[in-house]
């Protein structure tokens, strides 16, 4: 029964985290101070860009901020590949054209490169990512 109650207390010990035990073990004339842990800034909301119903909105920077362009569906052709301006830099988008949007990284809508479809019903996306070169309007 000895060897038994031994052997636990040995198990036991083995279990309790090094941390604790080499803080047990410290002498008590080290200097320990006490370290505050200062909370990280809590990231501002993003706040919605302006996107009316029934429109595509592109932004030039993240966050909705920036030059933006808007596309409606009276001037798109749906299912056609419409690439943006060499100039144009979108990183933020919303869709709000009621059908989904496929954005492109390739200028020419190659699958080669990275592209994601969104939902037309009312997707904001306050970045993207990748650089946004070119887009779909789909038939629902």
């Amino acid at each position: 029964m000895r060897t038994t109650v031994l052997a636990a207390a040995l198990a036991a010990t083995a279990l309790i985290p090094q941390a604790v035990q080499a803080s047990q073990a410290a002498p008590a004339t080290q200097n320990t101070q006490a370290t505050r842990t200062t909370p990280a800034p809590k990231a501002a909301p993003v706040r919605l860009g302006t996107c009316g119903a029934g429109q595509l909105c592109l932004w030039e920077k993240p966050g909705f901020t920036g030059a933006r362009q808007i596309h409606e569906l009276s001037t798109i052709d749906i299912e056609s590949c419409v690439p943006l301006p060499p100039a144009g830099k979108v990183q933020a988008l919303a869709n709000r054209t009621g059908r989904p949007v496929t954005t492109y990284q390739s200028a020419e809508c190659a699958e080669t490169g990275e592209f994601e479809t969104y939902p037309g019903g009312g997707t904001w996306v306050p970045q993207s990512p990748y650089q946004v070169r070119a887009f779909k309007v789909w038939e629902n």
